[in-house]
């Protein structure tokens, strides 16, 4: 199993300036750029450390909050592609639903490649909800949007033969003829994220990693509906490393600490929801059904509410709920190396399996000596252990052969 160590790169210290909203409209005076530099600085030194540690590393970007001082995922990868020399470096992602440019994102995917001789994996989203205002984007076209933009970086990744024409719907080119070309022949890996078992479905197609977390349900739905779609357009049993899940860690000596480091790195999921009405559910950006169903669960108008959700479909505050309640739903694993372990162990069997763990294991305010800690105990205590999940395969092999029967009858 491939492990990812990630941080959004938040700015707690200006939390508490608006109650109504850390996005959009918090003005950035609110931004100590002496603070600010420390802190990104200190950021980039927790993924540096991953190459020592054997772990990956995973950026992601945001715009216009005080939530992740990211505002481009290949401006940190550019750096650690030259300071690291083994880590995988997955941008999860590049928001090219709202990005304007997709030629330019596929020169910086290109670029990041080649200075790290092949280590980036190329993660693609749609966008926040929250950014298609400062975007000036249409929320309701942003599935075709972003399909359109994958479809034109995948080809400017993988042509090689002299420039092409690009006439779309969203997008225009005359010439497309990226310098560098990727370092890996057949470009990156792409990942995109599923947030419901409904996107599962063109990410299957196209064969790509499929990114879901913070729900063992929720991810469940997803990996199973990914299965399944494989199945029906005949392809076999995709391999682990097809599925990622989504996790906020804390590991320490002992089990009060390790719920504190996850207490503050969910300080992430505390705040992301703190965001002015008018910006927070963009029409059209949700599909219906997604919405339906939140309407009936009672939870009308939250951010990112399917993930909110217990292993029984009742409704859950990520914002208010426990870290032992987080660790029941698979949005957390926290406590000592062994509990972690074992954690690990359940979702993963309850889930059939993944090949990458992308652990969020800094957030919030939790401190740089708390993070490094946290990040050495797993590395060390529990990193080694992973290679004990691959007893699940069999297990998870006789359902997938059933699930392939079904669809052949049916």
């Amino acid at each position: 199993m491939q492990v990812y160590h990630f941080s959004e790169n938040p700015y707690p210290q200006a939390w508490d300036a608006d109650e109504r909203s850390l996005r959009i409209t918090l003005p950035s005076k609110h931004f100590d750029p002496k603070i600010g530099a420390d802190l990104l600085n200190r950021y980039i030194d927790e993924w540096a450390l991953c190459d020592e540690l054997g772990l990956n590393i995973w950026v992601n970007e945001h715009h216009s909050t005080a939530t992740c001082l990211t505002t481009s995922t290949m401006l940190p990868l550019a750096m650690l592609a030259r300071e690291t020399k083994r880590a995988r470096l997955l941008t999860l992602g590049v928001p090219i639903g709202v990005r304007h440019d997709p030629v330019m994102a596929a020169e910086e995917a290109a670029y990041v490649d080649v200075v790290s001789r092949g280590r980036l994996e190329l993660g693609l989203v749609k966008g926040y909800p929250t950014e298609i205002a400062p975007a000036n984007v249409n929320p309701a076209q942003i599935s075709e949007r972003f399909w359109e933009a994958h479809d034109l970086i995948i080809k400017a990744l993988t042509s090689h033969d002299g420039d092409f024409n690009w006439e779309g719907n969203h997008f225009h080119y005359r010439h497309v003829n990226i310098w560098p070309r990727p370092y890996q022949r057949s470009g990156p890996p792409v990942w995109i994220t599923g947030f419901t078992p409904h996107s599962a479905g063109p990410i299957a197609d196209r064969g790509h990693v499929i990114a879901a977390g913070l729900n063992a349900r929720n991810g469940r739905n997803i990996y199973n509906t990914y299965r399944k779609r494989r199945a029906e357009r005949g392809h076999g049993m995709p391999d682990l490393d097809r599925f990622g899940y989504m996790v906020l860690v804390g590991v320490g000596d002992s089990e009060e600490e390790g719920h504190r480091f996850a207490r503050q790195v969910k300080g992430y999921l505390d705040t992301t929801g703190i965001v002015h009405p008018a910006f927070g559910n963009p029409p059209g950006y949700y599909p219906v059904a997604a919405r339906v169903g939140e309407v009936r669960r009672g939870q009308q108008g939250v951010t990112g509410s399917a993930f909110q959700t217990d292993r029984a479909g009742d409704p859950v505050s990520y914002a208010t709920a426990s870290i032992e309640k987080m660790i029941e739903v698979g949005a957390v694993f926290a406590g000592t190396p062994d509990q972690v372990f074992e954690q690990i162990k359940e979702l993963y069997d309850y889930v059939g399996g993944f090949g990458n763990l992308l652990a969020m294991m800094q957030g919030g305010a939790l401190s740089h000596a708390d993070t490094t800690k946290s990040m050495r105990l797993f590395s060390t205590e529990v990193l080694p252990r992973l290679a004990e999940l691959k007893a699940a395969n069999g297990r998870e092999d006789e359902d997938f052969e059933r699930m392939r029967r079904t669809v052949a009858i049916g």
